[in-house]
């Protein structure tokens, strides 16, 4: 028993004691009251000379002179008629804000870009399905790339018995060759079963799902995928991530408002997230055989606490983060934390995103990740890791800082002391990717933007639901990034959209990349780099023969002008869609390359000294000693 139990209850004289103790602390309280009050209002002169005057922090950014590109909408020019269609009629159903992946790929071998538009459909009650069920429900796009030689924009629409009309919702797409026959098959991502479609020729592809086993469940909205080689065995295996455990049912029953308005489209809070898919490729010739590995590759993790699913992926970005040969994973989630998967080299992964710094915002805070792409943006050894995330939040940008062990990775939020986060903040960033616009051997970068919510407007000052695309120059030095306008890139490329996919290529072959948008619900944008500024290019396709045949995951670096400059061969980037595999490297005024250099998996490199600019190299790997 405690003394304080112990004393009497009603004592007159503790409680005495106590009212004294009380009073004297009050009066102590009181008197320094007094002396704070004093001390705050004395009178002015007396504090004269001893105030030093202190001026507000300002933030200071070098503005470089941002380059004159003009980019040009040649949509309509071109032939391009596409609109995309989410099936929204007043529901507000989750699915009907993430749409749009574009590709852009060669499906005919003929050395070209061509153009993939991948489209979501009416949902099953839409009266327009359910009154008129003989008329065809939206469709995909193909288009031929027919642009002449010397410029002008032209593309075919080939959709019509290509084997990709249908009614799918589908989100995005994976680009790869995975039965290496020379031509380039596609996988779309769905709300519901996926496909995979085989590139037959000849503008041709038949599906090939259920041979294959890779449609995943019936009940998973698949969003991101990439084509892979993860064990390093020359064929092309598939990773596909997926979003939030879905259906309308609970989208109803959840019931996201806005105040005043009512139902409203909401963020990912209130789903449960979903294990992604990892399908090993065990195809012999003709024989199709993916293999399942999800469970055992340690790239299903779950809540400790709950062990519910955590993941809520919106993109993914394959890249070798430890030089060591083997292609890891780099996942965006939404509203959750960002993974990090390194490659074990035995076909599983380790997760390291919270170790890597890759996890969380500088503060600790996950945050709505859609877009990413990874790129050497400094022209030295460390990598930047850029995602684009949702309102209110800025870009990311997690650069690779120097370790005490070449497998211990570490990165830095530098989004801020390298310009791409405060001009950010206020888009709500979808497609996202580097790219040398200008061709002055530096990366730069372009995001695509756009809201989810119809009236934002109406509930929030400086709200918008369409909005502009944002471009970033790449100064060098630091900052790195400054924020491209109108005066310098044409008003064309930022006329307010809701902009999802995004992708480039050089489709008219003058060596400058160019932009295709998606713009969700309404029609693509294609817009042709007029880049003049008399700077050089040098680009490089690749085929292996031991590694894929389309080298996915190779790294190629180039000597010129006594900077270095490191691109990977990996269409996949961005959200939801695919950008051309030839790699672009700007040359600036230079017109040689001192040395090409690629490098092939198991240590072997190619090299190529004194390479002239304004041409295109054809290597393939070289035959196994």
């Amino acid at each position: 028993m405690t003394p304080v139990e112990r004393e009497p209850a009603g004592d007159d004289a503790a409680i005495g004691l106590a009212l004294k103790r009380s009073l004297l602390l009050l009066l102590a309280a009181g008197a320094c009251a007094g002396g704070v009050v004093w001390w705050l209002t004395r009178p002015a002169e007396r504090l004269a000379g001893k105030v030093t005057p202190l001026d507000a922090p300002q933030l200071t950014q070098r503005r470089a002179a941002v380059p004159p590109v003009r980019f040009t909408d040649v949509t309509l020019a071109a032939g391009l008629s596409f609109r995309h269609e989410n099936g929204a009629r007043g529901q507000k159903l989750l699915p009907e804000t993430m749409g749009g992946g574009v590709a852009w790929f060669d499906f005919d071998g003929d050395g070209d870009a061509d153009l993939l538009f991948v489209n979501s459909t009416w949902w099953p009650d839409d009266p327009r399905r359910t009154n008129s069920p003989s008329a065809p429900p939206p469709s995909h796009a193909l288009y031929r790339n027919d642009t002449p030689p010397g410029g002008g924009a032209k593309f075919t629409d080939v959709t019509a018995g290509s084997g990709l009309e249908g009614g799918d919702y589908a989100m995005g797409v994976a680009c790869g060759d995975f039965d290496a026959d020379g031509q380039v098959d596609l996988y779309l991502t769905c709300v519901g079963r996926n496909r995979l479609l085989r590139n037959l020729g000849q503008g041709r592809f038949r599906e090939v799902t259920d041979a294959a086993g890779v449609a995943g469940g019936s009940e998973e909205w698949s969003t991101a995928a990439a084509w892979l080689d993860v064990d390093n065995d020359g064929d092309l295996d598939l990773f596909v991530g997926n979003y939030v455990q879905w259906s309308p049912p609970l989208d109803f029953e959840v019931n996201n408002q806005l105040v005043g308005l009512g139902r409203a489209y909401g963020r990912p809070w209130n789903f449960s997230g979903s294990l992604p898919r990892l399908f090993r490729n065990d195809s012999r010739g003709d024989q199709l055989r993916f293999t399942d590995v999800s469970a055992t590759s340690g790239l299903q993790i779950r809540n400790p606490a709950t062990r519910l699913p955590m993941a809520k992926t919106l993109a993914v970005a394959p890249v070798d983060l430890n030089s060591d040969g083997w292609i890891d994973l780099v996942v965006a989630n939404d509203t959750v934390q960002n993974f990090v998967f390194t490659n074990r080299h035995d076909g599983t992964f380790a997760e390291v995103g919270v170790e890597s710094g890759v996890a969380f915002d500088a503060y600790g805070q996950a945050r709505g990740a859609m877009g990413i792409d990874v790129a050497r943006f400094r022209n030295d050894d460390s990598l930047g890791i850029a995602i684009g995330n949702f309102a209110n939040e800025m870009n990311a940008l997690y650069v690779s800082q120097r370790a005490s062990r070449r497998e211990q990775l570490l990165f830095t939020d530098e989004a801020i002391t390298e310009g791409l986060g405060p001009a950010s903040r206020q888009l709500l960033k979808f497609g996202l990717f580097f790219l040398d616009y200008d061709l002055d051997g530096r990366l730069d970068v372009l995001t695509s933007n756009g809201h989810i919510e119809e009236d934002i407007e109406k509930v929030q000052v400086g709200g918008r639901y369409r909005q502009p695309a944002q471009l970033f120059w790449n100064a060098g030095g630091a900052p790195s990034f400054v924020e491209v306008g109108p005066a310098e890139a044409g008003a064309e490329l930022f006329q307010p959209m809701v902009g999802r996919g995004s992708a480039y290529a050089d489709f008219d072959r003058d060596g400058d990349l160019d932009v295709v948008l998606v713009d969700l619900a309404g029609p693509a944008r294609l817009f042709r780099n007029e880049q003049s500024l008399g700077h050089h290019h040098l680009r490089v396709r690749l085929r292996g023969r031991t590694t894929n045949r389309e080298a996915l995951g190779v790294w190629v670096t180039l000597e010129v002008g006594g900077s270095r400059q490191a691109l990977q061969v990996m269409p996949t980037k961005s959200y939801l869609s695919q950008s051309e595999l030839p790699l672009t490297f700007g040359l600036g005024k230079v017109t040689a390359a001192e040395s090409v250099t690629v490098h092939w998996p198991g240590g072997r490199a190619q090299r190529l000294e004194n390479v002239a600019a304004d041409q295109t190299l054809e290597l393939v790997e070289p035959a196994a000693k």
